[in-house]
């Protein structure tokens, strides 16, 4: 059997309900039709409190050292954050200053983000590519914003979303199948090594 792929989806938003959990959760529905995933969501909302006032990891809440955790320890991560004034809300950018410097290398992370209109879209490239080619993760090529068009009332309404979520996946699927592989192949190697260990 396959093994799961350990999946972080974490959602910047500040307000609950959002639109960017909203896009996140059609997201993480359409790839779990294509790949078994292991999901754990982190919603940015939940650790305002905690996260906020905060400069060193050392002084942070239990809950928010495991939700920095989860996304250190996952194998792919699923990025989404809003957009207001042409930039993602500085608590996003905050809880990743708390991450690792290496924690995240080689990761895949595909990106989507959500804002007032279409003017805001080129904030996947202009903001949230390059902090995650900062930790030298392995970005997916396509990234997917929407607008509140979109998505009303806690679903994707625009068929046109749809499209560019199905070429998200599509795009990512060879990727992690590939991750998969490999992971499933370093298991194996590991578990003949602890045989050939104990019959040595």
């Amino acid at each position: 059997m396959s093994r799961t792929i350990k999946t972080a989806i974490v959602n910047g938003s500040l307000s609950k309900p959002s639109r960017t959990r909203a896009l996140l959760d059609a997201l993480q529905d359409r790839l779990a039709e294509e790949l078994a995933l292991d999901v754990e969501v982190i919603d940015l909302v939940d650790l305002i409190e905690d996260i906020g006032p905060t400069l060193y990891r050392s002084n942070l809440s239990a809950k928010s050292v495991q939700a920095l955790e989860t996304i250190e320890s996952a194998e792919f991560l699923v990025v989404g954050a809003p957009v207001f004034r042409g930039s993602v809300p500085g608590l996003f950018k905050h809880l990743f200053d708390l991450v690792e410097l290496q924690a995240l290398d080689g990761k895949p992370v595909m990106l989507a983000a959500t804002g007032g209109s279409a003017r805001h879209s080129l904030v996947i490239d202009h903001q949230l590519r390059p902090l995650f080619a900062f930790f030298q993760t392995l970005t997916l090529p396509i990234g997917v914003y929407g607008t509140p068009e979109e998505i009303q009332d806690g679903q994707v309404v625009s068929e046109a979303l749809r499209q560019r979520i199905d070429l998200a996946v599509q795009l990512a699927v060879p990727v992690l199948q590939t991750l998969r592989k490999k992971t499933e192949s370093a298991a194996h190697t590991a578990e003949v090594v602890q045989l050939e260990v104990k019959a040595a």
